[in-house]
């Protein structure tokens, strides 16, 4: 396939940082009055933090004047902050390291391409800073997610075309970026949600050497 260059997502790929902005969204939720589930929170992947907050208010019923949306945003990623703070390595999610590590053996160029406005702090925070060469987070794009703005960014900061780039996605939305890309597109997660990228694996435990060798030939 002669693959050169590799963008992965953050969430959900390389760490589980939903669970801890399920736990701030919940508690929001509950100082506003009202409970958060599990499943709720499913309606918030891939998706911005102002539009998370305005299905958040629709969950509620809540109506909000700007001052307090802008506020409520504030408090929910200050409280999502200070759960983020007691993250270490432990949270890398399973063989993350052991594709990074095969991906810099082969002098592969190495992209971040996410949504957060926390991927640097989180990367410090599991000591894999040193495995990206480009960090594209939610502070470089004006677009989200099916639009393939922050991988298109990640491969020109690459350097390598479009084309010759894989996307490491969890979520629906950051699949169709990259097949809108003319990126490969590898899902992380279950197959029948994430149909339209050309592999799913549900781990990268499920990811041996002889596939990853298929992608550098």
């Amino acid at each position: 396939m002669n693959k050169t260059g590799f963008i992965f997502d953050l969430d959900g790929v390389i760490v589980d940082t939903a669970k801890y902005h399920y736990l701030a969204w919940r508690k929001l939720a509950n100082e506003l009055g009202f409970e958060f589930t599990q499943e709720q929170n499913e309606l918030f992947k891939g998706v911005s933090r102002k539009r998370c907050l305005e299905i958040l208010l629709e969950i509620g019923n809540i109506k909000a004047s700007q001052e307090q949306f802008s506020r409520w945003l504030v408090e929910k990623n200050e409280d999502y902050l200070s759960l983020i703070e007691e993250m270490d390595e432990s949270e890398i999610l399973p063989d993350v390291l052991k594709v990074l590590q095969f991906l810099k053996k082969h002098n592969m160029p190495i992209a971040l391409g996410s949504a957060s406005k926390n991927a640097r702090p989180i990367l410090e925070k599991v000591k894999l800073m040193d495995y990206f060469d480009v960090i594209v987070d939610g502070t470089h794009v004006a677009k989200a997610k099916p639009d393939p703005e922050v991988f298109l960014i990640a491969a020109k900061q690459l350097g390598v075309p479009p084309k010759d780039c894989v996307v490491f996605e969890d979520a629906v939305a950051g699949i169709e970026a990259a097949n809108n890309a003319g990126m490969l597109s590898i899902g992380i997660g279950e197959e029948k949600v994430l149909s339209e990228a050309k592999f799913v694996f549900t781990n990268f435990t499920k990811m041996d050497d002889k596939f990853l060798n298929r992608l550098l030939e």
